[in-house]
């Protein structure tokens, strides 16, 4: 074995000193340079007979066009084998269950309690349609007042409802003071979604004694967990003149703000807790105080949210 051994190694020295060339071209492990390596790398580059490397990805300009034949045909194919006639009824009938049908919603945005100095009172917002998404019958009331108290004000409110663009709607209708000094009223307004997500309801009312009068109205969802709602909430109104009927003053006569933090044990059913300023403004501010009462208010409101 030694000696079989020793054969090769003599037999593998002659052979490097017969091939000097290749003793000096063929570089010891760890001294191959970056040239060294960028030699292999064109040679490896080069090495499929002269052709360059293909792109993986050749993009767009590889796709195949369409064949001239495409888009000969009639635009609606299945008008040749079933007959225009029936498919037209198929299609109406498909667009009806893919939206364009009568639904029926009903929410209680504001049902809750206010507790406050001079006396704790209560506030209900309630609204609900029916109808296609483009053409819906409305019906919302809204009222408040104290406890042990008559109602302080209160309406209902008919309108026909119209979309005139995506999340935006126009309304037209009838509203009806059912407290206080029983005015009717035609309504006209905008309901919809604002940029940044804001809810928004604003109208104009005109009464049978020829007040002009409008009411805005915004708030925002602001989602804290799956389950914690915070929402912020204003209203304006306003008055065209003055009426002391009804103990308002020309211009923005009240601004109500305010935040409520609601938890959602479903998405349907909602109790909430939260703070509610107003005041009362002008010449309102004025004839508020001539009542004994404070225009300026602020109460800790205790409510429910629910639709169904």
């Amino acid at each position: 074995m030694v000696r079989h051994a020793g054969l090769c190694a003599v037999a593998l020295g002659a052979l490097m000193l017969t091939s000097p060339g290749l003793a000096q071209q063929t570089p010891h492990a760890g001294q191959m340079d970056h040239g060294d390596h960028s030699a292999l790398n064109d040679h490896a580059n080069h090495a499929g007979h002269g052709q360059p490397a293909t792109d993986p990805s050749p993009g767009p300009t590889m796709e195949t066009p369409p064949p001239p034949e495409a888009g000969s045909g009639p635009p609606r194919a299945a008008d040749a084998i079933w007959g225009a006639e029936v498919m037209r009824a198929a299609r109406a009938k498909e667009h009806g269950a893919h939206g364009n049908f009568a639904t029926l919603w009903v929410q209680a945005d504001r049902l809750e309690t206010h507790i406050r100095q001079g006396g704790d009172g209560y506030l209900w917002d309630v609204q609900g349609y029916y109808g296609s998404p483009t053409n819906r019958l409305w019906i919302k009331s809204e009222g408040e007042g104290g406890f042990g108290e008559n109602i302080d004000d209160a309406e209902v409110q008919a309108l026909w409802s119209k979309a005139i663009a995506p999340y935006w709607d126009v309304q037209l209708g009838a509203r009806q003071d059912v407290a206080g000094h029983g005015s009717t009223h035609a309504v006209l307004g905008v309901q919809g979604l604002a940029p940044y997500f804001f809810e928004v309801d604003a109208a104009a009312f005109l009464s049978h004694r020829g007040d002009l009068t409008a009411r805005i109205e915004a708030e925002l969802d602001q989602r804290i967990t799956q389950r914690i709602m915070l929402q912020p909430r204003a209203e304006v109104n306003v008055a065209a003149q003055d009426n002391r009927q009804l103990g308002i003053g020309a211009g923005i006569n009240k601004v109500e703000l305010g935040v409520r933090l609601r938890y959602e044990f479903k998405r349907e059913f909602a109790p909430y807790i939260g703070v509610e300023q107003s005041w009362h403004l002008g010449k309102s501010a004025s004839m508020t105080r001539a009542k004994g009462e404070d225009p300026h208010q602020t109460a800790l409101v205790i409510g429910l949210r629910f639709w169904f």
